[in-house]
């Protein structure tokens, strides 16, 4: 974008009832954008763009599920049809299933894979085609460090993380080769961060579900995709501890594997205590876990 101000940017941002998409709904409304907030939880984002208007921000709820595609299309046509048009879309909406891989239900897996890569495409694909009339736009997506390296347990969501990276390299290289300069799309790639992610992931580990560690404020990323919003960079890995496993992984790729296998083993399947495994959030939105950190540090 040639404007660095974000007042009456038009910015449409998918799990906004917690975590990152919270932060940055709120963030943004400090800096008089126009917002657009999508989750599953239809109260809990009303209320938050009740809370960015009484900041003096324009901005509306749009109950929605990414991994579902008519309910992205709606997104994109209501931020549309209230606005004009879309400055910055930020495919923030993810999930996880934890555990070994046979023991988490293949329904669980599949939902992970809609949720976090196929929600991502679609959110690309709507907007994307708007950027190209429009001339202009900016996609943010959060994958993770985990799209650039691996860690046992978490399977199919390293995977989808692992296709975003990739859906985002694809279409800056047709934007490269369109000729485009002011149409971006950014890969934000955080480490562990203090969200309600690990209150809202399925859990089949059998036991209580460990953040990795170091475990960092989310606040890091709010201000990655506040300032990617202003100044479009290509990739973006959030925490210094990310920066070296992926390149110990590019450097080391079998040593990073061995040693990656083994922290998480030692922390989540030998020292957390038992639980029960649930599905958590993966299906079904629940109550629990509504703010941007979740107070685990």
């Amino acid at each position: 974008m040639q404007n660095n101000s974000l007042r009456n940017k038009i910015i449409v941002i998918t799990g906004a009832s917690s975590g990152f998409g919270k932060g940055a709904a709120l963030e943004f409304a400090k800096e008089g954008a126009s917002l657009v907030l999508a989750a599953r939880r239809d109260e809990l984002i009303e209320e938050l763009a009740a809370q960015c208007r009484a900041a003096g921000a324009r901005a509306t709820a749009v109950p929605a599920d990414v991994s579902l595609r008519e309910d992205v299309e709606r997104l994109a046509q209501e931020a549309v049809r209230e606005h004009g048009r879309i400055d910055v879309w930020i495919n923030n909406a993810g999930v996880g299933a934890l555990g070994p891989f046979e023991r988490i239900p293949i329904e669980d897996h599949e939902q992970v894979i809609r949720t976090n890569l196929m929600g991502t495409l679609y959110g690309c694909y709507y907007v994307y085609r708007l950027f190209l009339t429009q001339n202009a736009g900016t996609i943010i997506n959060v994958a993770s460090e985990l799209g650039a390296h691996t860690v046992p347990y978490y399977s199919s969501y390293t995977a989808a993380k692992h296709g975003v990276v990739g859906l985002g390299d694809a279409l800056r290289q047709e934007i490269y080769v369109s000729g485009r300069k002011d149409i971006h799309v950014c890969t934000v790639m955080p480490t562990a961060h203090d969200t309600p992610f690990f209150d809202h992931a399925a859990n089949y580990t059998g036991r209580e579900v460990q953040a990795p560690q170091p475990l960092h404020d989310p606040q890091a990323v709010v201000d990655t995709l506040v300032r990617l919003a202003r100044d479009p960079k290509d990739r973006e890995i959030v925490g210094s501890d990310g920066i070296v496993k992926v390149l110990l992984k590019k450097l080391m790729p079998g040593v990073e594997e061995k040693v990656a296998a083994k922290m998480m083993h030692r922390t989540q399947m030998e020292k957390a205590p038992p639980a029960p495994e649930s599905p958590n959030a993966l299906h079904e939105p629940m109550d629990v876990g509504t703010g941007v950190s979740a107070g685990r540090r």
